[in-house]
């Protein structure tokens, strides 16, 4: 019984939280936000370290000159979503800020190709961010030693992982983040104990031979198709904006779809935070005061060191807050960090 628990436990938190450049534009609007009238927004491709190709929209501010080479960021997330979603919301208004920005889909999701599909990991999820680096330091208008990036959700865990690696991005923001390696191996408020966590593998691990005969791959459980009033006010929220015309999109595995079950096996066995603390470039750590989540982004920003790292309580902001409403997300604080870190 308390395997099954356990199981179920882990496939609730999977919801919850080279350069081969090729460009054209988008035929119609397909996103979940309002298009802006202020950039240009093209559809380009890049290949990451492992030879995945990632898709991405490329938001260009219509004040562009033609030999000009503007401060760049690359974008991800939340953990499970498309780059129509929060991602793309959050590109689009910093490209109407002045900066060239990239938002795109992770490995395994969305237009991105990688099989098979619907699946998480720590190592690649982090390179995709170094991926899309790669292609904005080839880019013609960008100034390859002025990109940032900026990761939401369990991306922003991703983020501060790959600034603990790549050199070259030179300021991070992370937007009501989730460590999805922490909340997988010891669950929310690291109430997993190691008995507990022994017996979640030994479930995830004896589906996986699962999987192997049968030919497929098992899928985590998704939000549910209606509420029933009694779930957590979190879970509440994720739905109101996954399930809704607000955040739904087709592509979306959390709106659409569901994680492959045994994703969480790589979250649980490899903590992606252990150098964060050699971090020397810029970072900027954004969570909501009422948010669920609010401790991974706390603790996270304690083990950072150098006076160049902040962290941004915002008023009143629960985590999905910080998705997509224009009146909580800090976009002001976010432009200033940005424009004073990628200078």
């Amino acid at each position: 019984m308390i395997k099954n628990i356990l199981l179920s436990f882990a496939t609730l938190l999977l919801i919850i939280g080279g350069c081969n450049m090729s460009i054209a534009k988008n035929s119609k609007w397909d996103k979940t936000f309002p298009q802006s009238d202020k950039v240009e927004i093209k559809k380009v491709s890049f290949t990451n370290r492992y030879g995945i190709t990632l898709v991405g929209d490329l938001y260009i501010p219509k004040t562009l000159k033609k030999d000009e080479k503007l401060p760049a960021i690359a974008l991800s997330g939340p953990f499970g979503a498309v780059k129509e979603q929060a991602s793309g919301l959050y590109a689009q208004t910093l490209a109407e800020r002045g900066f060239i920005t990239l938002a795109f889909d992770p490995s395994y999701t969305g237009e991105s190709k990688g099989t098979p599909r619907d699946v998480a990991s720590p190592d690649i999820n982090t390179e995709d961010f170094s991926a899309a680096v790669d292609y904005l330091s080839n880019h013609a208008n960008v100034n390859p030693d002025k990109i940032g990036i900026l990761g939401i959700c369990g991306f922003g865990g991703f983020a501060i992982n790959a600034a603990a690696i790549d050199t070259r991005i030179k300021a991070t923001v992370a937007s009501t983040m989730y460590d999805m390696t922490r909340v997988n191996a010891k669950g929310y408020n690291d109430t997993i104990d190691e008995q507990g966590r022994y017996e979640l593998k030994q479930s995830l691990n004896k589906q996986r031979t699962e999987d192997y005969k049968n030919g497929t791959y098992a899928k985590a459980a998704g939000l549910p198709e209606k509420l029933t009033g009694e779930e957590p006010q979190f879970v509440k929220d994720y739905w109101n904006y996954y399930k809704t015309k607000r955040g739904f999109h087709e592509r979306s595995i959390n709106s659409n779809g569901n994680w492959n079950m045994t994703s969480s096996l790589a979250l649980i066995n490899m903590p992606i935070l252990a150098y964060s603390d050699e971090i020397k470039s810029a970072v900027l750590v954004i969570h909501g005061e009422k948010a669920h989540s609010r401790y991974f982004g706390e603790d996270a920003f304690k083990k950072l060191k150098g006076d160049n790292k902040e962290l941004l309580i915002v008023d009143g902001a629960s985590h999905v807050d910080l998705y997509d409403n224009l009146e909580k997300i800090p976009f002001d604080k976010i432009e200033h960090f940005f424009k004073n870190n990628l200078k």
